[in-house]
């Protein structure tokens, strides 16, 4: 079975960075692009962040600058590097591969910034 593990999620203040995991069981990650999703109350879900099997990253505006995708091909996980956090970066985050498929969705982690 294919399984991706969202962890990383918190509360954290205004300006705070925090780290998120994806790690994969079933799955190869390096072999897809994968993105970073985050779906905020109310909203659609939208992607924030991709990495290509070659490693090429891109970024949505909102998060430009602030946001790093990666991934350790050894470990076949991805990470989020979030620094610079807003209010607005409040959303439950999730993994998958870029398009995303539907079984692969997860419980998603939680990423709250308040103060």
């Amino acid at each position: 079975q294919v399984h991706l593990v969202e962890s990383g999620g918190g509360l954290v203040q205004p300006g705070g960075s925090l780290r998120l995991s994806c790690a994969a069981s079933g799955i190869t990650l390096r072999f897809f692009r994968m993105g970073w999703y985050r779906q905020a109350p109310g909203k659609q879900r939208e992607l924030v962040a991709t990495i290509t099997s070659g490693g090429a990253t891109n970024y949505a505006d909102p998060v430009k600058g602030r946001f790093t995708i990666s991934r350790d091909n050894a470990k076949n996980t991805m990470y989020l590097q979030m620094n610079s956090l807003r209010p607005e970066d409040t959303a439950v985050y999730y993994c998958n591969r870029d398009p995303s498929v539907i079984t692969l969705w997860g419980q998603g982690t939680q990423v709250t910034v308040s103060s």
